[in-house]
């Protein structure tokens, strides 16, 4: 996710944590790259990675009971739109998330990229289907 010169970097990385469970919140670890925008501007890449099965599990479980309705079915009408290669993109509002809240945004969101050992859209749709996260 990029944080702008604008934006307070402490109330960014606040709205990333409020995606996790708060247990899991309080050991992510991010990793911060320093850029620069088209017009000089500072940006700061933020970056984590989870690898343990449970707690991804533990995520998605918290975000399909976030996300409403009117958000899944868009999620399951243009699935294919993000899914590419074994992954699956995920565009979240920073606004939403700051105030706990899980809502789709293609605005300078939050940008979370699900792996999977499978590439095959239809064992990606199934999984997803099974956390809650598409209806």
């Amino acid at each position: 996710m990029f944080i702008h010169a604008t934006e307070d970097s402490n109330k960014v990385i606040q709205a990333v944590k409020n995606l996790f469970p708060k247990q899991l919140a309080e050991e992510i670890k991010f990793k911060k790259t320093n850029l620069t925008g088209h017009h000089g501007n500072p940006i700061i890449l933020l970056e984590t990675r989870l690898k343990e099965k449970e707690l991804i599990k533990t995520l998605m479980n918290k975000l399909a009971s976030g996300l409403n309705l009117l958000d899944k079915k868009f999620l399951a009408m243009n699935f294919e739109q993000h899914a590419k290669k074994g992954s699956f993109y995920l565009r979240l509002d920073k606004q939403s998330a700051f105030k706990g809240e899980v809502k789709l945004s293609s605005a300078d969101p939050i940008h979370l990229r699900v792996g999977f050992k499978t590439g095959k859209v239809i064992e990606m749709m199934k999984t997803f289907k099974e956390l809650g996260i598409l209806p």
